[in-house]
C-alpha cells in the first residue's frame, strides 16, 4: 500500500515522535506540511492518505482515484468531505479520544494560574518586591482556594468528564451543561445561562456545530460574574472574539485563558491579541508528548483494522 502522510510537522517536534509504526504499514511518504496547491501532486497515487488538517475536498478525491482510506491525526474530520468519500467508496477515519488527559490538564494549569498567581509573585520577586517586604509573608496580590468555588463544564464528553472529576478531587462545585441529558451525572445539569451564571469558572469541552458556533457572545457573557474566569480548549468558532474582547476590556469578567482561536495560526487582527486579562496559548493543550505518541498508535491502530478488513472509528 502506498501512503503518504500530509503535515507530520503537525504531529512531531524535532523528530520527537517516531514514523517507524508507520513504515511497517506500507510504502511510506512523509511531507513536512503541504499547501492546498501542492496536496493533489503529493497524493496523486496514493491509496492511504494521513493528515491533520490538510483540506481533502471533492476536487482532490476525483483527481486522486487510488484513494481508498482517508486517515485523520484529529478528532475532528470537518477538513474531509465524508459524504462525498463515501459515495467514492473512501474510508474516512479519526483518531477518538487520545487528548483527553492532556486537555484536562492544562484547563486546570489555567484555573491554578489565576487562582494561585504564581507567575505574578514570581514576577514580583524577580522585581526585588519581596526583598523590600517589611514582612517576610508577601502577598498584595489575591489568591483564593478552589475549594467551594463553582466550575461550569460545558460539553461532558471525555474531557468535561475528566474536568469534572479533577474539580471534584478539588471540592469544587460542578455544574455541566451539555446538549444532551447524559445518564447517572452525578453532577447538577443545568442550561448554559444559567450555567454562565452561577460560574467562577466557565469552561468550554463542546464540539463545533452550528448550535455551539459563537455561543460565547454579549449575551452570554452578560449574565457572568465581573469575577469569573472563561476558559476555550474547544474550538475558536465556539467565541465571538470582539464580544469576548468587549467583555475583558470592560471589566465584564476578569480574565479569559484560550488555547483556541478562529483563525489558526493566530491572525494579527484579532481583537483579542491585547485584551485585557487575555491568556492565549497556541493550540497546546493537546500537544504533550505522551499525547501525540498515543495518537499516532491509534492512527496505526485505524489502518492496521482497516487494512485486515475490520475499521476502527469510522466517519463515514
Amino acid at each position: 500500500m502506498k501512503i503518504v502522510v500530509l503535515d507530520w510537522n503537525t504531529i512531531a517536534a524535532d523528530g520527537d515522535i517516531s514514523c517507524s509504526e508507520l513504515e511497517k504499514l506500507g510504502d511510506v511518504r512523509i511531507f513536512p506540511m503541504t499547501s492546498p496547491e501542492q496536496t493533489v501532486q503529493n497524493i496523486s497515487d496514493a491509496e492511504i492518505v494521513l493528515c491533520n488538517k490538510v483540506l481533502i475536498t471533492r476536487d482532490i478525491m476525483d483527481k486522486c482515484p487510488n484513494i481508498k482510506y482517508i486517515g485523520l491525526f484529529a478528532t475532528g474530520f470537518n477538513n474531509v468531505d465524508i459524504e462525498y468519500a463515501a459515495q467514492k467508496n473512501i474510508t474516512v477515519c479519526n483518531a477518538g479520544s487520545y487528548s483527553t488527559d492532556a486537555v484536562a490538564q492544562q484547563t486546570f494549569a489555567y484555573i491554578l494560574d489565576r487562582f494561585s498567581r504564581i507567575r505574578d509573585y514570581d514576577n514580583a520577586v524577580k522585581n526585588n518586591e519581596w526583598i523590600d517586604s517589611p514582612t517576610f509573608s508577601y502577598f498584595p496580590i489575591p489568591t483564593a482556594e478552589l475549594s467551594g468555588k463553582t466550575i461550569s463544564i460545558v460539553g461532558y464528553g471525555s474531557i468535561g468528564k475528566k474536568v469534572a472529576h479533577i474539580a471534584d478531587a478539588f471540592g469544587m462545585n460542578v455544574i455541566i451543561s451539555t446538549r444532551t441529558k447524559p445518564q447517572d451525572c452525578p453532577y447538577e445539569l443545568t442550561d448554559i445561562f444559567t450555567a454562565a451564571k452561577k460560574a467562577d469558572i466557565l469552561t468550554f469541552h463542546c464540539p463545533l456545530t452550528p448550535q455551539t458556533k459563537g455561543i460565547v457572545n454579549s449575551e452570554l457573557l452578560s449574565v457572568m460574574k465581573p469575577s469569573a474566569i472563561l476558559i476555550n480548549t474547544s474550538r475558536g468558532g465556539v467565541v465571538n472574539e470582539y464580544d469576548l474582547a468587549d467583555a475583558l476590556n470592560n471589566n465584564k469578567i476578569s480574565a479569559a485563558y484560550l488555547d483556541v482561536l478562529g483563525k489558526e495560526p493566530m491572525s494579527p487582527d484579532t481583537p483579542l491579541r491585547y485584551a485585557v486579562n487575555c491568556i492565549i496559548t497556541p493550540h497546546t493543550a493537546w500537544a504533550a508528548y505522551e499525547t501525540r505518541l498515543r495518537l499516532v498508535n491509534i492512527v496505526c491502530g485505524n489502518v492496521k483494522a482497516w487494512l485486515d478488513g475490520k475499521p476502527h472509528n469510522k466517519v463515514n
